[in-house]
């Protein structure tokens, strides 16, 4: 709670972090007390102020002493990791080519960038978080990822193993979220946030709780199949074994097909019309769950414009004024480094209980 405070607000003094938490001064006194032992926390000055008495001392969490490690393994081209502090900006950076990798090959990169990334860095390590594809239980146990070839791989007790770090795991969609409701200004009231990658995922903030589902599968969006072979078209195979799934049609390699040496206006039109199948399929979960807010996390130059358009055409054609009329669908606005800074949020969350 006192974490979460200095966070947010920044520095405090003891009575300001009394009157937040709701704990007695002397108790705010014990834990500021325990976490300067720990190095998390120091006295940052004092206080202007016109009362009369001693200026109260401030403290502040020493977001730029320690360092997080995160990992993004859900692109189609590279993984891609870097260092962050505690207030998510990055300080070094680095990636390995994944085109093609699966199984094993997956894990081997990971471990190697990892490495290279702990030996770029002075600062103390909290810890390290990855954001995968597929579905992701909450021990950090990758329960299947089709396009990576894993399932039921205990990735974050393999990465603790490994590096003598804690590790944090979790569906790249949801650390998306995760990142644009702690660091990007998202209200988190009602907000989806779409991952167009190698597959295609959705994170679920509703009332400022992340979604997981009691199978640890909510927002598998990209596995609703929006192709019907009965109605005449062609559907393609998934990777999940089934035809016709949104991801075959929507993911950034399926995009980057569909528009291949297509000229400006024709590319277009094929934008837009992979823009209102995914808003055929969102329509109903606009209505049911009231968003506010569809975030896309993705290549900019093909989900923005006629892709985005045309996905809010369709659902607003397809639901009630009161559930659509507010809704809005915009790229996120950290932009493609939404899922590392969402994968240090889930170390942040997990290590220091701070989103």
């Amino acid at each position: 709670m006192v974490l979460q405070h200095l966070f947010h607000a920044g520095p405090s003094s003891r009575a300001d972090l009394a009157r937040s938490t709701g704990l007695t001064r002397v108790t705010i006194s014990d834990l500021v007390a325990e976490l300067m032992a720990a190095e998390l926390v120091e006295e940052a000055g004092t206080a202007t102020s016109t009362r009369v008495g001693k200026p109260a001392t401030l403290v502040r969490m020493r977001t730029d002493e320690f360092a997080i490690l995160a990992v993004d393994v859900a692109d189609d081209l590279e993984m891609r990791g870097a260092l962050l502090n505690l207030t998510g900006e990055i300080l070094e950076r680095r990636s390995a080519p994944q085109h093609g990798q699966r199984g094993e090959e997956t894990i081997t990169t990971l471990l190697a960038l990892c490495r290279e990334l702990l030996a770029a860095t002075a600062l103390p390590v909290i810890g390290v978080g990855v954001a995968s594809p597929g579905v992701i239980d909450s021990h950090g146990v990758v329960l299947q990822a089709p396009n990576r070839g894993w399932f039921e791989v205990p990735l974050a007790a393999r990465l603790e193993a490994e590096l003598d770090l804690p590790a944090h795991v979790a569906n790249d969609a949801n650390t998306s979220a995760l990142a644009e409701y702690t660091l990007g200004g998202a209200e988190g009231q009602g907000l989806l946030a779409l991952t167009v990658r190698h597959g295609v995922g959705a994170g679920l903030v509703l009332h400022g709780e992340l979604v997981r589902g009691p199978g640890h599968a909510a927002g598998e969006l990209g596995h609703v199949t929006v192709i019907d072979e009965h109605a005449g078209e062609d559907p393609v195979r998934c990777a999940c074994g089934r035809d016709g799934c949104l991801e075959t049609i929507l993911s950034a390699p399926a995009l980057r097909a569909r528009v291949a040496g297509l000229a400006p206006q024709d590319s277009d039109a094929a934008l837009a019309s992979v823009g209102r199948r995914l808003g055929v399929v969102l329509a109903p979960v606009v209505s049911a769950l009231d968003l506010e807010e569809v975030l896309l996390c993705g290549p900019q130059e093909l989900l923005a414009g006629p892709l985005a358009e045309a996905a809010l055409d369709t659902i607003r054609e397809r639901t009630m004024p009161v559930s659509s009329t507010g809704l809005e669908i915009r790229m996120a606005a950290l932009g493609p480094d939404v899922a590392l800074q969402g994968a240090a949020v889930l170390v942040l969350s997990g290590q220091l209980g701070v989103t």
